[in-house]
């Protein structure tokens, strides 16, 4: 059974994940960990979706019927569960959410005992014992070896003391007028506590989650009424948050939203000014505009690139010895603070340039041109490999051949193509996605 997609295991509550498949995935997943483990616990953290109660319960189940001890920490960002693994010296990590998804749906994510996303070959170790129900069978632990589950309360303070830690001291957030979208999610209590204990004056909006409300009309997917308030306010600027915190979509003082790649490229510059940028290079996903290629590389840095998601861009950050990286959608990692994308640090730390640079935020984030981009999804019926559709490789040659960047991918977690094509004439721009929806709506019917 193919469980993993771009960033764990998603889908429908009670249906692809029902309690009996995510005790048996969390069977699976401490057979897995047991082979390297050191303190024989491991975290669970969940957002505020109604069924994260059931996925809880049944993780717990699993994880204790195989000899682990669980600590239960409930609400929590994502990044915070990465940093709590490894700073309550956990054997893993694992985070209940679907992320920016409808509260219907839910999702599992694992860490490793350092707080890193799973590796590709350890997710399919873990479907690959999920299928084999007799090697479960055999872990089964009895009488005294049998797990327990404990509830701490009290963890939150850790994660807001780490946040805290990664804005400059010298300054403050006095005087700024920040409204905060918490979307209804994880960081309902924590995004509101850090910004105000900086010094900030904090608007909060979406805190109020009773289990359905998540990203519903509010957070990054929907920042329309955010911008509303930051207008009505005069605020300095507006956050927006996903359910699981770990993506960030900015508003300026003008109520317009900050592009995902002039937001990397600002930071990056800023961070280069400070000295504190790593071998100066930058990581961004193969979504990214060209447009932020040529900004960086007027001011002496390099972009690299990486598949789509954020463990993808942390892996490429590792490789090429950078420590920031991030998707235009607004999943950012600062690797000296966090190892995976984190709203609250990349809000700050945005905070931090304007602060310095003495600077409003439309004035430190609008900073280049894009070239036009077309994007285009769609429910498709069947997967085949892209590669070996007919006609698939003198369509990219076309597209290629007018001087356009293209990127065609299926969607991890849904039956969905996606498609990106990038260029300087918006004419023919619209042209070629027209032809290019086209060409595989036919082939893949």
């Amino acid at each position: 059974m193919e469980l993993f997609g771009t960033d764990g295991v998603r889908g429908l509550a009670g249906d692809k994940l029902d309690a009996f498949t995510v005790m048996r995935l969390a069977m699976a997943a401490g057979v897995h960990f047991r082979k390297k483990a050191k303190t024989n616990k491991i975290l669970v953290g969940k957002d505020t979706r109604r069924s994260g109660y059931m996925i809880e319960n049944a993780l717990v189940s699993g994880l204790t019927a195989v000899g682990y001890n669980v600590i239960q920490i409930g609400p929590m960002p994502t990044p915070a569960i990465a940093f709590l693994t490894e700073n309550m010296r956990c054997d893993a990590g694992i985070m209940i959410t679907a992320s920016h998804n409808p509260f219907y749906d839910n999702g599992i994510k694992f860490f490793d005992c350092e707080g890193n996303k799973l590796a590709k070959i350890d997710e399919q170790e873990i479907e690959s014992i999920f299928d084999n129900y007799e090697r479960i069978e055999d872990e089964f632990a009895i009488k005294k070896s049998i797990g327990q589950s404990k509830r701490i309360d009290d963890v939150i303070g850790r994660y807001i003391v780490q946040i805290k830690n990664s804005f400059p001291k010298e300054i403050s957030l006095v005087g700024k007028r920040i409204v905060v979208d918490c979307a209804n999610g994880a960081a309902y209590q924590v995004a509101p506590t850090v910004l105000r204990e900086l010094g900030a004056e904090v608007i909060v909006l979406a805190n109020q989650p009773d289990g359905f409300n998540i990203n519903t009309n509010c957070g990054a997917m929907h920042p329309e009424i955010l911008i509303q308030k930051v207008l009505e306010t005069r605020a300095d600027m507006g956050i927006a948050l996903d359910g699981d915190a770990d993506r960030i979509v900015m508003i300026d003082e003008n109520g317009d939203v900050v592009d995902g790649d002039k937001f990397i490229g600002a930071l990056a510059v800023y961070l280069k000014s400070q000295n504190k940028l790593s071998n100066d290079k930058v990581v961004a996903t193969v979504m990214s505009n060209e447009g932020l290629a040529e900004y960086l590389k007027a001011n002496g840095l390099t972009l690299e690139r990486s598949d789509v998601g954020d463990k993808h861009v942390l892996e490429v950050m590792k490789k090429v010895g950078s420590n920031f990286g991030g998707e235009q959608s607004g999943h950012i990692i600062f690797s000296d603070f966090a190892k995976t994308g984190d709203g609250l640090v990349s809000a700050l730390q945005a905070c931090a340039l304007m602060i310095v640079n003495n600077q409003t935020c439309s004035e430190a984030f609008d900073i280049f041109k894009l070239y036009p981009q077309e994007q285009a999804n769609f429910a498709i019926s069947v997967k085949k490999p892209i590669h070996k559709i007919e006609g698939v490789k003198e369509l990219f040659a076309e597209i290629e051949a007018k001087g356009m960047r293209h990127l065609v991918r299926y969607s991890g977690t849904e039956n969905l193509i996606r498609i990106l094509i990038e260029g300087k004439d918006r004419k023919v721009l619209k042209e070629m996605m027209r032809k290019t929806v086209s060409f595989f709506q036919k082939a893949l019917a």
